[in-house]
């Protein structure tokens, strides 16, 4: 999402972006530099020569955080702007960016993709104590500091509003999905779908990282009593919880690991399943908003949602009509729900149907559309007399 906000702002606007070394699944390495900048069009892009760990690695990624900041915070001091944006990667990026944003006497926009210290603290990556407070200290100073605060969803919106921020300074922008981009790939690579379905009956499939935030141990203590009615519980991708889950799950015949496919083969991903699994665990309710349920949606995929009801895709799914849901800690609800779907395939088409009718509400050039307009409208509010 990063990438295509750059660029819709960068249609009318100057945009310079201040960066690390790709690290996080990176399609390329860079040879280390103090700085270096790449320009395209309206776009400068300006690399620090953070370090550049991968993500399956947690503890030495903080030397990635770490360089970063040390590095950009003199380096973005001294570039001119009318309007300073952060997001959340690095975790403390916000807090950042509030800084530098204050130095600068600039306007800040501070879009949350995952709100931390929360994460950190739910997902057990960090204990809580004084370390914990302290950041959240931080981190409220941000919000208020922040002349519009940009969330994923409404459930994160609720979080936000619950540490103090009036409504009308929060604002909902969706990733989204490009409804045309995805039917546009109606061609489907068999091999794909083949090596994702195997000889199930009926697939779920969860495609996308495999993180802290995830209800894992339901799910797989969940798919244990379905072995015997020819359900697969496919997991595609990576990320720190995957060799534990791979441990935990070895044995269960009707569980199956695969690595990311090529992007070009999503559609192919998308296809393959009978129905999509997306999960947050309790306590990491509007934390983290899994985006990926906009491009389920357009691939017209019912969505069994193993998560808390205050989840959007819970909340929205359900009013739609397009997702089913279980409590993230009943691995015995989560099997019923799917065997509702196994047992009724008029119920599994319908569901299917009203996906593909809801993904257009979620258009990304619409939200994108929206987040530029956010950005102006802040810089037109710090003007005298704005």
């Amino acid at each position: 999402m990063a990438q295509t906000a750059v660029n819709a702002l960068a249609e009318n606007h100057d945009v310079t972006v201040v960066c690390g070394r790709p690290s996080y699944d990176p399609s390329e390495r860079r040879p280390w530099r103090l700085y270096q900048a790449e320009r395209t069009g309206r776009v400068c892009v300006l690399r620090v020569g953070s370090s550049d760990y991968p993500r399956v690695e947690m503890k030495k990624r903080i030397w990635n955080y770490l360089s970063y900041v040390f590095l950009s915070v003199p380096r973005a001091l001294f570039l001119p702007c009318d309007v300073v944006l952060a997001m959340t990667d690095p975790p403390f990026e916000g807090i950042v960016g509030a800084l530098v944003a204050l130095l600068k006497r600039k306007p800040y926009v501070y879009n949350i993709r995952d709100m931390y210290p929360d994460m950190a603290v739910g997902g057990s990556i960090v204990p809580p104590g004084a370390f914990a407070r302290i950041w959240e200290g931080l981190h409220r100073w941000a919000l208020r500091r922040a002349t519009r605060v940009i969330v994923l969803g409404e459930d994160m919106r609720n979080r936000i509003l619950a540490k103090g921020l009036k409504r009308e300074r929060v604002a909902v922008v969706r990733d989204g999905v490009e409804i045309a981009a995805t039917e546009a790939c109606a061609q489907l690579d068999k091999h794909v779908v083949s090596a994702i379905r195997g000889d199930f009956k009926f697939v779920l499939l969860h495609a996308g990282n495999l993180g802290f935030y995830g209800a894992w141990e339901t799910l797989l203590v969940g798919a244990r009593s379905l072995a015997d009615e020819g359900v697969g519980l496919v997991f595609v991708g990576n990320g720190a919880e995957y060799a534990r889950l791979r441990a935990r799950a070895n044995g269960q015949s009707n569980v199956r690991f695969l690595p990311f496919f090529p992007a070009s083969k999503i559609s192919s991903v998308l296809a393959a399943a009978d129905a999509h699994l997306i999960t947050v665990k309790r306590g990491l309710e509007g934390v983290v908003v899994p985006s990926k349920m906009y491009g389920i949606l357009a691939a017209g995929k019912p969505i069994v949602a193993v998560a808390p009801r205050e989840c959007d895709v819970v909340s929205i799914g359900e009013r739609r009509g397009f997702s089913i849901s279980a409590d993230p800690d009943d691995p015995a609800q989560f099997a019923a729900s799917v065997r509702q779907l196994v047992d009724d395939p008029d119920r599994l088409r319908k569901m299917g149907e009203l996906a593909r009718r809801a993904a257009p509400e979620y258009e990304r050039g619409k939200e994108l559309k929206r987040f530029v307009s956010i950005l102006e409208r802040a810089r037109v509010a710090m003007r005298p007399g704005g």
